[in-house]
């Protein structure tokens, strides 16, 4: 039991340069890794939303897919005719662009 303490007391202390790097280096890598990617993605999406025209075909944030039949800039408005006769008039921040699908 004696030697374990000895030999804790005895261990070299780490300086504090070396933690200032590390975590200087993990936040540099959270940076590059998490919130870059992230801003980039949010501008692309703010530019989409700023782009729209009507006839164009998007869909919601909840997942219903219609085509643009009018813009409302005052409102910040867009309504939606997501089938023949069937309008829905949504914020134009709940408006994602519409992915292409696949064909198989």
């Amino acid at each position: 039991m004696q030697t374990n303490l000895i030999l804790m007391q005895a261990a070299p202390k780490g300086d504090m340069t070396s933690m200032i790097i590390m975590m200087v280096a993990l936040f540099a890598i959270m940076y590059f890794f998490m919130i870059r990617p992230q801003n980039k993605k949010q501008k692309e999406i703010q530019k989409f939303r700023n782009s729209l025209q009507t006839g164009q075909d998007v869909v919601t944030i909840g997942g219903i897919r219609g085509t643009i039949r009018s813009i409302d800039e005052n409102e910040n408005t867009v309504t939606l005719e997501v089938a023949t006769g069937t309008k829905i008039v949504f914020e134009k921040s709940a408006i994602m662009p519409r992915t292409q699908e696949k064909a198989k």
